[in-house]
């Protein structure tokens, strides 16, 4: 990649532009034409470092149920038990971790949906030994953003350019979910297309005129329901070649004060309050990408040093076995959870999940 590209690696990653022509725009400032624009991104796709260009919406304020789910699995079944995993459509992540819970998962399910039966039903289908449900009880960040121009990681940035937190989550969703906003957001939530009007097609499709897309999705917007439009890259082929989950010990009185801090560090991508059990005691997640193991411990000492947190535990993915975008109001989720309940019987023998009790 040269600095063009990394440029407008970077500028794609906070924001694509909702406008008829948005790969002109993207090269207004970059002095690229609209054409270099798409070739370049074009090449970038090829070479697998985009992953996909399109909306990113919030899972909670469209009703959706979800949580990160952490399973211990004895190590001669953890392959089964990631296949297992991976056959629910709304598992959109799925690491093996370097710990005792080695199979770590995100889940989402339909607001028709029971969260606890679908995990209570996984960890039975998976053979696990323990899983353990670790919602969000406080969103401090949410914001996957690769620097790829090599500035530090451990740089802090003020509230404004922080990412997407719960202080945008209180209006969310007031007005409710209309036909032309499902419409939109199965059109939006697509893999942006490669041509100078992408959004046109997608308009047409719905049956309105191009502006009024632009404006659902302003609607959108403001109401909560979607975050930005954006791309989001193959982290190990983009160069960033580590990611580790820091999950830090805080007493709770101080997780508000502590958790705004940490979400303030740049290469922090996500920044969680979450709870604990008695064979669990981290109570703050945070995600951090580098380029070797190295940076990201670093930045870790970095939020330690400037929080005083002197407890915690440095979590590396060693295999990714599923990385996909979320899809919204599919049939796929509810026909797994037809299948999954006409197998109920098969299960029901497996142990219940093990749910403990919060610290």
């Amino acid at each position: 990649m040269d600095g063009q590209d990394r440029r407008l690696l970077n500028v794609i990653q906070a924001d694509f532009p909702l406008v008829s022509r948005p790969f002109q725009a993207l090269g207004i400032p970059l002095e690229l034409s609209e054409g270099e624009v798409i070739d370049r991104i074009g090449a970038l796709r090829q070479r697998k470092i985009i992953r996909q260009i399109s909306a990113i919406f919030d899972t909670r304020s469209l009703g959706y149920k979800s949580s990160l789910v952490a399973m211990r699995v004895q190590p001669d079944r953890l392959e089964a038990a990631a296949a297992v995993v991976n056959s629910h459509p709304g598992v959109s992540h799925n690491y093996q971790r370097n710990h005792a819970f080695n199979l770590w998962f995100t889940l989402a399910v339909p607001p028709t949906s029971d969260l606890e039966w679908t995990v209570q039903h996984l960890h039975a289908m998976a053979g696990a030994d323990s899983t353990r449900i670790l919602p969000t009880l406080r969103l401090f960040k949410i914001g996957v953003q690769l620097d790829m121009e090599g500035k530090s990681g451990a740089e802090r940035v003020g509230s404004r350019d922080a990412g997407y937190s719960d202080t945008r989550r209180p209006a969310a969703g007031r007005d409710g979910l209309r036909p032309i906003d499902l419409a939109a957001i199965s059109e939006l939530q697509a893999d942006i297309p490669l041509i100078p009007g992408p959004f046109r097609p997608m308009a047409e499709r719905i049956g309105i005129p191009e502006g009024a897309l632009f404006e659902v999705a302003a609607h959108l917007t403001a109401q909560g329901y979607l975050r930005r439009v954006a791309a989001v890259l193959h982290h190990r082929e983009a160069g960033f070649g580590a990611n580790a989950m820091g999950v830090w010990v805080v007493p709770p009185e101080r997780s508000e004060e502590i958790g705004r801090v940490m979400g303030s560090f740049k290469a922090v991508s996500h920044c969680y309050l979450r709870p604990t059990y008695p064979d669990w005691p981290y109570n703050i997640f945070t995600m951090v990408h580098g380029q070797k193991d190295k940076d990201c411990q670093e930045i870790i000492s970095a939020i330690s040093q400037a929080t005083g947190i002197a407890e915690f535990a440095l979590l590396y993915s060693t295999k990714e076995y599923k990385k996909i975008r979320l899809k919204y109001f599919t049939p796929e989720l509810d026909e797994w959870e037809a299948r999954a309940r006409q197998s109920l019987d098969a299960f029901a023998a497996g142990p219940p999940v093990p749910a403990g009790e919060r610290a």
